[in-house]
């Protein structure tokens, strides 16, 4: 069996056991310490979560658990909590205010399928239910553990990570500046990108290395892994938006031209951008190199995260 086919069984499988967890997270049983779970809210959380896709950052995070022996049912639960804040971060994004997306994954964004009040707090109830999530002790059996990673994804996904990075690029389209895009050099690019998609695909992979409770050298090598395939992930994101099919997407293409917004593969080109995936997943497979084989998923994962064609 070849190694791509390898990473469509176990992405599948990861899909799986981290669509069968947010059921459970999103049933409409109310929990202890709950008044209640209204139903409109729960049914338009279900809409923005249960809608399929590649589930990939919940998959990094049990593939990279794997390396240190844990289970990927032991995994799970950490690997949904970091979904629910992706889950979130699309919702609000997908707003009018944002980025005014209609379709997401081949269907109605939440604020089309319901309305914006409504999308606003389904985004605010997922990011407070991954938090809680990732606190629980079901996550892992030791407490110092679930309160490193709880931290760790607050500050991935917070003003320093996620969040500060939606602001740069909102800032990059020109919204706070007359409405002229702002003409970003390189670096700048880099660091906008780093935050607003790379944070959590970095959390991602060094979340399994806290789960596996790693050597610092362990982590850091996850952490640089993280990193470098966050950059191909925005890259390729980028190239897809720059020539990609819109249906075969999922979601609107040719947007980041329409706004004059700087990234990569405009400022460098789609041939620049296609050797420099090459180059990402080498760099990958180069962090990956201390742990052997046992990391073969997770090179072949940086593989089909750079040449996606969705």
């Amino acid at each position: 069996m070849s190694d791509a086919s390898i990473l469509d069984q176990r992405l599948a499988a990861a899909a799986r056991q981290v669509e069968a967890e947010l059921e459970s997270l999103l049933g409409a049983a109310v929990r202890p310490g709950e008044t209640a779970r209204p139903e409109r809210l729960m049914a338009a959380m279900r809409h923005g979560v249960l809608a399929g896709g590649k589930r990939l950052r919940p998959f990094l995070v049990i593939e990279s658990a794997a390396l240190f022996g844990i289970a990927a049912a032991e995994a799970v639960p950490a690997a949904a909590a970091l979904e629910l804040v992706h889950c979130y971060s699309l919702v609000h994004d997908d707003l009018p205010a944002m980025d005014d997306d209609d379709i997401r994954r081949g269907r109605p964004t939440v604020h089309k399928a319901y309305d914006e009040a409504t999308a606003i707090l389904v985004g605010d109830g997922l990011q407070t239910l991954a938090f809680e999530t990732m606190a629980a002790p079901r996550t892992h059996p030791d407490a110092a553990v679930r309160a490193e990673l709880t931290l760790l994804l607050a500050r991935a996904s917070g003003l320093g990570g996620m969040v500060g990075g939606q602001m740069l690029d909102l800032a990059a389209e020109g919204r706070f500046a007359a409405g002229a895009p702002l003409d970003l050099p390189e670096a700048e690019i880099r660091r906008l990108q780093a935050m607003k998609t790379g944070a959590l695909i970095r959390f991602a992979c060094l979340a399994g290395a806290v789960l596996g409770q790693a050597s610092e050298p362990e982590r850091q090598a996850l952490a640089a892994y993280g990193e470098i395939i966050g950059l191909a992930f925005q890259v390729a994101d980028d190239l897809i938006d720059h020539e990609g099919d819109a249906a075969l997407a999922g979601k609107a293409t040719g947007k980041d031209a329409a706004r004059g917004k700087g990234t990569l593969v405009s400022l460098r080109g789609p041939q620049w951008a296609r050797d420099e995936l090459k180059r990402l997943v080498a760099d990958a497979a180069t962090q990956l190199a201390p742990f052997g084989g046992r990391a073969g998923t997770l090179v072949e994962a940086a593989r089909f995260i750079a040449f996606r064609q969705a």
